[in-house]
């Protein structure tokens, strides 16, 4: 079965291309990431803590949105378990994620096409990320509610220490 991957469906958008939609998340992550540092500079020299309420739910999100794409990318592109903890630790690290990205492109991690658009999931991990895959609209969806409903987890259980 080859569901997607006609000329007709691929259309230049996000997510027609693991490659584009990683490269868009670790360069919106190094983004939320120095938005952030700057509203810690404006908490710490007394002016005002706003900058990191706001800049730190936006990298919050940011982040939990890069890591859910390193989990799909590392079951569709068949990342090692040890490639796919790399990525989730260049989003902790400040500024890594473009670097871990710009890797894993020079090391054909990253493909232009889906691979679970194409061939039949085998296990249960595969299975969610083709429904994700070969549904965009849906898939994206499914990522929104997934963020909110992380987001508001991390809410609960309150900033890192």
């Amino acid at each position: 079965m080859t569901l997607g991957t006609s000329p007709e469906n691929d259309r230049a958008t996000l997510s027609s291309s693991p490659r584009r939609l990683y490269r868009l998340l670790a360069r919106a992550e190094v983004v939320t990431w120095a938005l952030l540092l700057a509203g810690m500079a404006l908490k710490y020299s007394g002016v005002t803590e706003v900058g990191v309420r706001v800049f730190g739910m936006a990298h919050g999100v940011v982040f939990i949105a890069y890591c859910l794409v390193t989990g799909l990318l590392w079951v569709d592109q068949r990342w090692s378990f040890g490639r796919f903890v790399l990525g989730l630790l260049s989003a902790v690290l400040p500024f890594f994620t473009v670097p871990f990205e710009a890797w894993a492109e020079r090391r054909g991690m990253l493909g232009e096409r889906w691979r679970l658009r194409a061939e039949e999931p085998r296990a249960v991990l595969e299975r969610l990320t083709a429904f994700v895959v070969r549904r965009p609209a849906r898939g994206a969806a499914l990522g929104l509610v997934a963020v909110a409903g992380l987001t508001g987890v991390a809410l609960l259980v309150g900033p890192p220490a």
